[in-house]
């Protein structure tokens, strides 16, 4: 299901770059470009069809997105609240080692120097 959304949005992308492209900001656009279509569908129309295209593949994105988002139930904590709280849980449990008496070690006994018989 997430692979058929992210290749739904990509192809809503592409074609959204590609309607917007077509779209001239004063409002010549496509009716300017193509005299053919001052005929068929009036300068008007083509217009509005451009218009109404950018919306519906806008809100297609929209909605592809908001379906795209990852569902968990119930509450969820973020990564530095669950690490935090690990932290805390191992730090409440710790118990701190005991200061142990050093243990008297035996100094060191140098070896003998050998003795010479004479």
């Amino acid at each position: 299901m997430q692979a058929i959304l992210t290749i739904a949005i990509i192809i809503v992308c592409v074609l959204l770059i590609l309607v917007v492209l077509v779209q001239n900001s004063k409002g010549g656009g496509i009716s300017s470009n193509f005299s053919a279509a001052n005929q068929i569908m009036g300068a008007r129309r083509g217009t509005d069809f451009i218009e109404k295209a950018t919306w519906t593949l806008a809100i297609l994105l929209l909605v592809f997105s908001l379906l795209s988002t990852p569902k968990t139930g119930g509450v969820t904590e973020s990564k530095d609240e669950v690490e935090g709280s690990i932290t805390k849980a191992k730090a409440s449990g710790a118990v701190m080692p005991t200061a142990q008496p050093a243990q008297q070690q035996a100094p060191a006994t140098q070896p003998a120097a050998p003795t010479t018989t004479p």
